[in-house]
């Protein structure tokens, strides 16, 4: 197949990007429009490839999105705003990528006559599950900004399937983690500033609970989905791993061998879903299983973070990120209670660089 992959250059789809030339011999055209998730870097690898090309582009923008879907087989759609506390901050950029940029994206793709239209959703759609699992056909019922852009995608996908025929498919992931991700989610937030001695944000008392998925699990789902599923389905892509976020910080810094002390307790967000869990049974019974436990992929995570800091360094010293970081979490700590001491100090180094070194003599998996 020759298929296009939107949004290719962020986290999962550049990692989606690398299992399908190492898995299939198809060629991948990604269409990107490099916002401050998207990094060129993510694929550099792959730039002397032949069967990898690059488009920069929005997917809001309908002529970019005809030029880059021409002679294509297959749509994988990773572009996406996709950050909770961003959606709260700034919702209309969600709509507009989310909402309008999937719909220009099925036009396109039902005037080229795509033989498989894939659309990577997340199981925040379903809103906040306080009990037991949600099956596919479970209500949406969006508790953000983020989720409802993505409810929204999800449904006109569905109704470009009802209508026009468009051979489509959804894939809900659960909370995903591993190289390349963009540090404003959890776990690169938490590994990054403590790697420089500083204070880790935790949002209220760190009691929500999120099912982690390892990032090759997901994207070789993906993959499964798109070559075996049903169209007009959802799939389900759980990680059968759920934690409270503050275990997982917890591990994080017992890995870096850094002290608990430096968890800083932030006013929670608006709206903050206390749980999530979805029920992957359709999945399996596709055939697709997880290859990596929580554990392993957890330090591999980890270790990619401390080798790696060439690649995350600058990211996190960006004017930008830098706005955004402060906004989000020290301005959030000054304004209520919650924070340990006088105000988070949380762009303030507390200790030491430390040793790049597993703690106790282990050797990174």
């Amino acid at each position: 197949m020759r298929i296009l992959v939107t949004g290719g250059a962020g986290f999962i789809g550049s990692n989606f990007v690398r299992l399908e030339l190492a898995r299939h011999d198809d060629e991948v055209v990604v269409l990107d429009k490099l916002t401050y998730a998207g990094n060129p870097a993510n694929l550099r690898e792959f730039e002397q490839n032949p069967r990898y090309s690059f488009i920069l582009g929005d997917i809001a923008d309908a002529e970019v999105v005809a030029t880059a879907m021409d002679g294509i087989d297959a749509v994988v759609n990773f572009a996406a705003e996709s950050h909770v506390d961003r959606s709260i901050i700034d919702p209309g950029a969600f709509i507009t990528t989310d909402v309008q940029g999937v719909y220009i994206l099925l036009e396109a793709a039902r005037r080229q006559q795509i033989e498989r239209f894939l659309h990577v959703s997340t199981d925040e759609v379903y809103g906040e599950v306080p009990n037991g699992s949600v099956s596919e056909d479970a209500p949406l019922r969006p508790r953000s900004p983020y989720a409802a852009s993505k409810a929204g995608g999800d449904l006109l996908v569905y109704a470009y399937f009802v209508t026009y025929g468009l051979p489509t498919l959804v894939s809900r992931g659960s909370n995903t983690f591993g190289p390349y991700q963009y540090p404003e989610k959890l776990i690169p937030v938490m590994i990054t500033e403590a790697l420089d001695g500083r204070s880790v944000p935790v949002y209220g008392r760190g009691q929500q609970v999120r099912d982690w998925l390892a990032v090759e699990d997901h994207c070789s789902a993906i993959d499964h989905i798109l070559r075996h599923g049903a169209v007009g389905e959802a799939y389900n892509v759980g990680g059968g791993n759920e934690y409270q976020n503050l275990d997982v910080v917890e591990r994080i810094l017992d890995a870096l061998g850094r002290p608990r002390s430096l968890i800083s307790y932030v006013p929670d967000r608006p709206g903050h879903d206390i749980r999530y869990s979805v029920d992957s049974t359709k999945l399996f019974q596709l055939g697709w299983m997880r290859a990596h436990t929580f554990d392993e992929a957890l330090d591999a995570t980890v270790r990619w973070y401390v080798e790696n800091d060439g690649w995350w360094r600058p990211l996190k010293e960006d004017r930008d990120y830098r706005a955004y970081f402060q906004r989000n979490y020290e301005a959030r700590g000054e304004q209520g209670p919650g924070a340990r001491g006088q105000g988070l100090g949380l762009t303030k180094p507390r200790l030491p660089t430390p040793d790049p070194r597993p703690p106790g003599g282990r050797s990174w998996p």
